[in-house]
Parts: C-alpha cells; sequence; structure tokens
C-alpha cells in the first residue's frame, strides 16, 4: 500500500539527497521543559535534518494519466424530463398515508411511480400552510 500523505493532509515521501534512498519525513517535536516550541524535519532511514519544508525533495505524487475526459461515461438519463413529470408522486391527486399510496382521482391504490394520463401538477406550496410554520421550524 502506497501512503502519500500523513494523517493530517501533510505530504510524507521523500527522496533523501543524503543518503539518495526514498524514504518518510519524520516530523519530531522539540520541547522546553514541557513547553512544545516546533518541530525538527528529518529522514526516516538516515535522520538528516532539513532546514524547512521548502528544502524538501518530495517524491512526485503524481499518477500517470491513463484516461481523459472524453472517456468517461455519458450520465445515464432513466427518465426523460416530461415523463418524470407525470408521474403519481408528483401529481396533485396523490394521497399519501401510512398504509396506502392512493390515487384521489380515480380512487385506487398506486405506486409513487407510476403514471397516468390524467396526471395534474401539485401546486407549489404556499408559505406558512406546512403546518411547521406554527411551531417556529
Amino acid at each position: 500500500m502506497e501512503r502519500k500523505r500523513g494523517g493530517d493532509g501533510q505530504r510524507v515521501e521523500l527522496h533523501c539527497p543524503a543518503c539518495g534512498r526514498d524514504s518518510w519525513l519524520a516530523r519530531k517535536p522539540v520541547y522546553d521543559g514541557f513547553t512544545r516550541t516546533g518541530e525538527t524535519l528529518e529522514c526516516a532511514l538516515c535522520h538528516h535534518v532539513f532546514a524547512s519544508e521548502e528544502d524538501i525533495p518530495f517524491k512526485d505524487s503524481g499518477k500517470p494519466k491513463v484516461f481523459t475526459e472524453a472517456d468517461r461515461p455519458r450520465p445515464v438519463k432513466v427518465f426523460s424530463e416530461d415523463e418524470k413529470g407525470r408521474m403519481c408522486r408528483y401529481c396533485a391527486e396523490y394521497v399519501v398515508n401510512p398504509f396506502v399510496q392512493r390515487c384521489g382521482l380515480h380512487q385506487c391504490e398506486v405506486q409513487a411511480t407510476d403514471t397516468c394520463p390524467h396526471f395534474r401538477s401539485k401546486p407549489p406550496p404556499e408559505e406558512g400552510k406546512d403546518g411547521l410554520s406554527k411551531l417556529g421550524l
């Protein structure tokens, strides 16, 4: 398993100029008594200390690009827009209770994904009529 970043998103793999090997960056805290004053940055293999993070030769994390955006599949559209709008779920006559879903026009049991030639779109919800406005939600 190849690890590119530390736990907090910092880069950890480097090519050490002192030992010439691929290594990991060791961040060791520096204390003055019980107070943490900073940290040292060093090679985990040879303990070469780097002056700053800009001096560290991190390994390239770039992976080879095999695929381009043109290779991505087209998004799948299951329903056309007019078919989606004619589903019972979006109809004004659609009545839902905990036990059954019914059509108020035909007085029969329906499913949310059924379609009907007598479809009538629901009106947009009005402010203050949702039952939650009284509760302050």
